[in-house]
Formats: C-alpha cells, sequence, structure tokens
C-alpha cells in the first residue's frame, strides 16, 4: 500500500519521513549531484517541504522502511515550477484548484533489484492517478529530463509541453503537463495488473488535502 502523507497526519510518520529525505539526499544530491539544500548534512529539503507538500510514500509493509516516494504540489502555492522554473512555459504556468506539481519521485537507493525498482515506480504512478481522480486533480505538472520524458510517453501517459527544452545546468529539461482521467487509471491499471486501489488512505485526515 502506498502512505499519503499531509501535514494533518505527519506526526504519524517521523521515521518513514526522515528515511524519504534522507533517501532523497542520495539520490539527487548524491547521485545526481543537483544543487539543492541539505540539512544537516543528510537530509534533502527544500521550501517546497512545507505543509501544503503531500508525499504519497511506499513503505516496506514488514520493517515500513522507505522503497519510495513522490512529492504533491498545488499549483496555486509556490511550487517549483511556479517559482524557479517559470521561463520553461511559454503561455505562463499552469494554475489552478485541479493542477498540481508532481516532483521528486524517488526509489531508494537500498533497492537494488531492477524488477522491484519497476515495481515501486509503478506502484507510485498508480498511487498518484488514483489520488487525482479522488481529489479532482486533472493535470500534474513538473519538469522533466529527456529520458524521464521518454519513460513517460513509452507507457502511454497523456503528456502535453509547456515549451521547448531548455539547457539548464548542462541537462536538457522541459516542462510538461499529464492530463489524468479515468481512461489514465484503466491505462495504469492494465500496465501493473493491479485492480485493487494502492492508496491506503485515512479519509478523516486527508479530506482537507486537496
Amino acid at each position: 500500500m502506498v502512505e499519503v502523507v499531509i501535514a494533518q497526519n505527519r506526526h504519524r510518520y517521523p521515521a518513514l519521513l526522515a528515511a524519504m529525505h534522507r533517501d532523497r539526499k542520495r539520490v539527487f544530491v548524491d547521485f545526481l549531484k543537483w544543487n539543492v539544500p541539505v540539512l544537516d548534512g543528510c537530509y534533502e529539503i527544500d521550501q517546497f517541504d512545507a505543509d501544503t507538500a503531500i508525499y504519497l510514500i511506499v513503505a516496506d509493509p514488514h520493517s515500513e522502511r522507505h522503497l519510495g516516494s513522490v512529492r504533491l504540489l498545488p499549483s496555486l502555492e509556490p511550487h517549483i515550477l511556479g517559482d524557479i522554473f517559470p521561463q520553461l512555459c511559454v503561455r505562463g504556468v499552469p494554475r489552478g484548484a485541479g493542477i498540481f506539481e508532481m516532483t521528486r519521485l524517488c526509489v531508494s537507493p537500498d533497492v537494488a533489484d531492477r524488477g522491484e525498482q519497476r515495481r515501486i515506480r509503478s506502484e507510485l504512478g498508480l498511487a498518484v492517478v488514483e489520488f487525482a481522480l479522488l481529489y479532482g486533480i486533472s493535470r500534474l505538472t513538473g519538469t522533466a529530463h529527456m529520458a524521464w520524458l521518454s519513460q513517460l510517453l513509452a507507457v502511454g501517459w497523456d503528456v502535453d509541453m509547456l515549451g521547448p527544452t531548455q539547457t539548464i545546468a548542462g541537462e536538457e529539461i522541459g516542462a510538461i503537463a499529464i492530463n489524468i482521467t479515468p481512461a489514465t487509471l484503466q491505462l495504469m491499471r492494465d500496465r501493473t495488473k493491479r485492480r485493487l486501489p494502492v492508496l491506503h488512505l485515512d479519509f478523516d485526515e486527508v479530506a482537507e488535502a486537496a
């Protein structure tokens, strides 16, 4: 199952969140060499890890360790595309109650098996679509390196480019929007062969998430 972690229930997940931020540092700073903030030399935490951030986290059912996660940010609040890379959007940054940014997709470096890595990514993708449809999110925006964009298109996601790609810090990136419909959920379930929901929801806690 995929945990939904928001401001109202973060007190229940201190160890899992700490592990997520440690793994984000290992992936994005140590491996990918991103120039992003690091707290206490261990945790990748930026200005967008605020109360408005929503985390979808895959945890090991036995040890509860972090296996993978993704962050969703409402586009009406500060977010990466709107605050750091607006120049990537030729018609302006898409904003609205039904538009969220998807960022910091991370699989723990401790997951060495390639098949398990793919399973975690697929489960996170399915969880994102389930969450979006539950809470009226029709578009997911973000910045994409060309390799990730190719993967999205290969899966069959309905992706719009928001402008031409640009070279930033030596890498070719572009702004994208992914359109979410019930057909997207069917596509993901067909690819993952998962028919039951993967989200673990406490509706009392997530009622105000989106």
